[in-house]
């Protein structure tokens, strides 16, 4: 399926393109890749997630973390969810373009966010 890179120039533009498998004509105002549909279904999968979380454990009460804010389990997720978004365009900015090295440091920084805010 991704044997081939296929790369777009200005010229290209215009141009009609071959329909592929996961070509949506509801979605063809957004350019889709298969890493754009990952980070999507990724955060449904946050958002059920968390659902359940509440469902099996209610109780997402506020709780005083080290910022001194009152957050619950959603705003966690959320400045997680934030902050893993700006270390990665950092890491794009400062390193290139290996971002599974971002993606580590993100799952742990969740996890401090998680714990301790």
């Amino acid at each position: 399926m991704f044997t081939k890179l296929y790369s777009a120039t200005w010229g290209d533009v215009g141009k009609a393109k071959e329909k592929g498998f996961f070509d949506f004509d509801l979605f063809s105002w957004m350019a889709w890749t298969w890493q754009t549909a990952a980070f999507f279904i990724f955060i449904a999968l946050c958002i059920t997630a968390m659902l359940i979380w509440e469902k099996k454990v209610p109780g997402g009460s506020p709780r005083k973390g080290i910022l001194g804010l009152d957050t619950t389990r959603g705003d966690r997720l959320f400045v997680s969810l934030l902050g893993s978004a700006f270390i990665h365009l950092f890491w794009l900015a400062l390193v290139g373009s290996v971002l599974w090295i971002a993606t580590i440091i993100c799952i742990g920084y969740a996890v401090i966010v998680f714990r301790y805010v």
